[in-house]
C-alpha cells in the first residue's frame, strides 16, 4: 500500500551512503548508520523507527561506503515491519546503466538524490522526505508533511536550537519569519546566524526539488544540498522552517557520539520505554547481564549478556562485553563484545567491538575535559600498555608496552559535539 498522508503520496529517502570520516576509527570496517549506540541500537535505527511510527512505509535506503553490514542489520526491513509485497524497505546500492556503464559514487547528498531522480519520477510521489541516517530524535513526520502542504513549500527545513551557537558552523543555517517562511540561509557559514540549524530532515515538494536538481546539474557539480539546492529553493521565496522541539543530537563527530551517551546516562536523552513509540532495533537474543560479587555499578547502562566484575561508573557496557575483577570504566562505551582485562583503567573512551584492553592497561585521561581515546574494533591492547587522552587506535592493531609511539594517532580536531 502507497502511503499517503493529507492526501499526498509519500515517499521517504534514507542517506546511508556517507564515508563518516569524523567517526573514525567506528566507521573504518561498518557504514556510519551501522555504528551501535547505548548498546542495543544502531544509528539507523531511530531514522526508521520514527518513519514506521510516522505512517511513512515506503522508504527507500540509498547506499554507498561498506553497505554490508548495515544490510545485514536492515534484514530486509522486517524488523520495522518493511518487509511488504509492496512498498515497504528498498535498498538503493550505487549503480550502473546504459547512460553510465562504469557507474559513479554521488559526491554529496543532493547528487545522490540526482542519481535517483529517474526512479523517483517513476514512483510518483507527491512529496519526497529526505533524511539523514546518524541522527538521535523523536519526531512524527507527519506532522511537517501536513504544515509543509499547507504553505504549498517547494522545501521545509526541519530546524533545532543549538546550546552553542560557535556550533552552527557545522550546520545549515536558517533563519525565518513568524509564519516560519525561511529568510536567510547559510551552509556552514565562517560566522553563524544564530543558534537555529537544520536538523537534516527535509520534505520536498517532488516536482521543485527534481526541477531545480535538474536545471543546477546543467551548471556544475551539485556535491551537498545545501551548497546550491538550498538556496535555490530559499531563492523562490517558498521555503518553511519547521522548529522541533526535545532532545536531538548530530552524532557525527567521536566528541558528540560520548556525549550523547552521557546525555542518556543524565538522563537528558530521549525516552527509549514509550510504548506509543518504541524505537526499534534488528537485534539476536542475548543471555542475562551476569553482575559479579566484586563489581561496582554507579550510573551506567549494561546490556544483555555482559558481565560486570569490575567497577563501572557513567558508562555503557554494550551486549557480551565483560569488565573484569579490578578493572575500572569510567565515562566510557565499551561496545559489543569489548573486554576490559584485571586491573585495566578505561577513561574518558570508546572501546570498538570486539577489543581487547589488556591486563593493567590503561586508556584514556582522567580529566573530565579529557578528549575522547577510541580503541579500534579487534584491537589488542597488551598488558601495561598506555593510551592517553585524545589518542586513536586503528581497528585489529596489537600493541605491546612501549610501542605506543608508533601505532597510535591523535584525534581529529574536529571533533566537536553538536547538540539541543
Amino acid at each position: 500500500m502507497i502511503t499517503r498522508i493529507a492526501k499526498k503520496t509519500v515517499l521517504a529517502i534514507v542517506l546511508a551512503g556517507g564515508r563518516g570520516s569524523r567517526l573514525s576509527p567506528l566507521t573504518d570496517e561498518r557504514a556510519k548508520p551501522a555504528v551501535p549506540f547505548l548498546g542495543t541500537y544502531r544509528l539507523i535505527d531511530f531514522t526508521l523507527s520514527n518513519l514506521v511510527h510516522s505512517g511513512v512505509h515506503d522508504v527507500w535506503v540509498i547506499e554507498q561506503y561498506m553497505p554490508h553490514g548495515l544490510n545485514d542489520h536492515l534484514s530486509g526491513g522486517r524488523p520495522w515491519d518493511l518487509d511488504r509485497t509492496r512498498g515497504g524497505l528498498v535498498v538503493m546500492p550505487p549503480f550502473s546503466n546504459a547512460e553510465n556503464e562504469d557507474g559513479e559514487f554521488a559526491h554529496g547528498n543532493a547528487h545522490a538524490l540526482h542519481q535517483h531522480a529517474h526512479l523517483i519520477r517513476e514512483f510518483g510521489a507527491d512529496v519526497v522526505v529526505v533524511l539523514s541516517a546518524d541522527h538521535v530524535y523523536r519526531l512524527d513526520y507527519a506532522e511537517v508533511i501536513r504544515r509543509h502542504i499547507e504553505h504549498g513549500a517547494s522545501v521545509t527545513m526541519v530546524t533545532t536550537n543549538l546550546d552553542d551557537e560557535a556550533q552552527a558552523t557545522r550546520f545549515g543555517n536558517v533563519q525565518a519569519g513568524a509564519d516560519g517562511q525561511v529568510t536567510a540561509f547559510a551552509y556552514k557559514p565562517d560566522q553563524p546566524l544564530g543558534r537555529t540549524v537544520t536538523a537534516e530532515i527535509f520534505v520536498y515538494d517532488t516536482g521543485a526539488l527534481l526541477s531545480t536538481l535538474d536545471d543546477l546539474a546543467k551548471k556544475g557539480p551539485l556535491g551537498d544540498y545545501g551548497e546550491e539546492l538550498l538556496p535555490a529553493l530559499v531563492g523562490r521565496g517558498d521555503a518553511y522552517a519547521f522548529p522541533m522541539s526535545g532532545y536531538w543530537m548530530d552524532v557525527g563527530t567521536l566528541e558528540a557520539y560520548l556525549q550523547s551517551h552521557r546525555d542518556f546516562l543524565d538522563g537528558r536523552g530521549l525516552e527509549l520505554d514509550d510504548p506509543t513509540w518504541p524505537f526499534i532495533t534488528s537485534s539476536i537474543t542475548r543471555p542475562p547481564t551476569r553482575i559479579e560479587k566484586t563489581a561496582r555499578l554507579d550510573t551506567a547502562f549494561v546490556c544483555g549478556g555482559a558481565v560486570i566484575a569490575g567497577e563501572v561508573t557513567r558508562s555503557l557496557i554494550a551486549p557480551g562485553a565483560r569488565v573484569e575483577a579490578g578493572a575500572v570504566v569510567r565515562d566510557a562505551v565499551v561496545q559489543p563484545g569489548a573486554v576490559v582485562r584485571a586491573g585495566a583503567r578505561v577513561s574518558h573512551a570508546i572501546v570498538d567491538q570486539n577489543a581487547e584492553v589488556g591486563v593493567n592497561a590503561q586508556v584514556g585521561g582522567q580529566s573530565a575535559n579529557s578528549r575522547p581515546t577510541v580503541i579500534g574494533a579487534g584491537a589488542h591492547l597488551g598488558e601495561g600498555v598506555e593510551i592517553g587522552p585524545g589518542s586513536v587506535v586503528a581497528p585489529r592493531d596489537r600493541l605491546k608496552a612501549g610501542e605506543e609511539g608508533e601505532k597510535v594517532r591523535p584525534l581529529d580536531v574536529d571533533n566537536r559535539a553538536g547538540k539541543k
